[in-house]
């Protein structure tokens, strides 16, 4: 059953797969905590897709957290020279889709 959330999370992590690999030959552990928060968004809407009340807003919520700390590493990359404009574009634009149905889905 397809979830539309889940599905442009993973179209985030692909389109963050150049830029992270750009920014592992300029900031090796930024790279790291950007793979780690775009992963972190899949894996909480993952889980929180089958819970249920309270518990399934929560795994939401985590994962809007770690969808702003993704935004946050390409603006930190972005603010460092390691990432132009362009290249974090498409990945910034995916996450305020993702953001917008995480805040929904939380509220």
């Amino acid at each position: 059953m397809p979830f539309d959330v889940y599905d442009r999370s993973l179209e985030l992590i692909t389109q963050l797969a150049a830029p992270a690999a750009a920014l592992e030959r300029r900031d090796g552990d930024l790279a790291k905590q950007l793979r780690r928060a775009a992963s972190s968004i899949v894996l909480n809407v993952a889980e929180g897709r089958r819970r249920d009340g309270k518990d399934q807003r929560y795994h939401f919520r985590v994962a809007a957290g770690s969808a702003e700390e993704t935004r946050a590493c390409l603006q930190v990359a972005a603010a460092w020279g390691h990432l132009d404009d362009a290249r974090a574009a498409a990945p910034l634009a995916t996450l305020d889709r993702v953001a917008a149905m995480l805040y929904r889905l939380t509220h």
